[in-house]
């Protein structure tokens, strides 16, 4: 008996081992360094635009926006931003993935989850490059 458990303990170590190594460890690299990424939310409406360290965040009761330093990393399957809006920590995250923002008949090509303070919001991003498709007026 204890031969069999220290044997399934073996090869579920092993197939854990071989899941972490089949894992990419590659930085995502599907939108360029000098790409702006713009992105919206709903509910309540919020967007902006981010290129290289400087993002401009909007919301309904600032139009203009709020402009902030950020610091840009590289994840397996997207990109992270990080910076202080205001006094509150402000992390935004885009990835790819097909994205609609439910009011519109947009579709947008990355997804976006962002995270001021302690309130957490969900959105879509596009670029240039890689254009949300749909009405450009909806």
């Amino acid at each position: 008996m204890r031969l069999f458990v220290t044997l399934v303990a073996t090869v579920s170590l092993a197939a854990c081992q071989s899941s972490d190594a089949e894992r990419s460890t590659k930085a995502y690299s599907g939108i360029a360094a000098d790409e702006t990424i713009r992105f919206t939310g709903t509910e309540p409406f919020w967007g902006g635009e981010v290129a290289g360290e400087r993002l401009l965040y909007q919301t309904i009761e600032n139009p203009e926006g709020t402009a902030i330093m950020v610091e840009r990393f590289a994840g397996n399957s997207g990109f992270g931003f990080s910076g202080m809006l205001d006094s509150a920590r402000f992390d935004m995250t885009v990835t790819d993935g097909t994205c609609s923002d439910g009011m519109s008949d947009r579709t947008y090509p990355f997804t976006v989850t962002l995270r001021v303070g302690e309130e957490q919001r969900g959105g879509c991003a596009w670029t240039d490059r890689r254009p949300f498709t749909g009405p450009a007026n909806p």
